[in-house]
């Protein structure tokens, strides 16, 4: 039997488990790029620029509907067949107060 002992990983039962905190995730990535969910039911993404009151999104993309997965669903995989995206060339610039909330997401998330 050996001594040395793997604190990142264990397998039982021959199902190998990982430690939750070395699997990215929606909360880990980094960047700035984000979908961003305005009022009126508006949701975008983009990188995501704050100055002068207004939200900036280059590279912006439009989330027009996703259906049978849920809004969770959406941000996991974005290039479901599931998902209707279309790009928006000039971006997106809106009042920073009709943000509603924002996900930090992939540096190509929906591109």
């Amino acid at each position: 039997m050996s001594n040395n002992v793997d604190l990142n990983k264990v397998t039982i039962n021959g199902v190998e488990y990982v430690r939750a905190d070395s699997i990215p995730s929606v909360s880990k990535v980094t960047g700035k790029r984000a979908v961003v969910v305005l009022d009126r039911g508006w949701i975008y993404a983009g990188d995501v620029t704050d100055e002068n009151g207004r939200i900036k999104l280059s590279r912006a993309v439009h989330v027009l509907s996703w259906s049978s997965i849920g809004f969770y669903g959406m941000i996991a995989n974005p290039k479901s067949s599931n998902v209707n995206i279309k790009p928006i060339p000039n971006g997106v610039d809106a009042p920073s107060d009709s943000e509603l909330f924002r996900i930090p997401v992939d540096d190509n998330w929906g591109v």
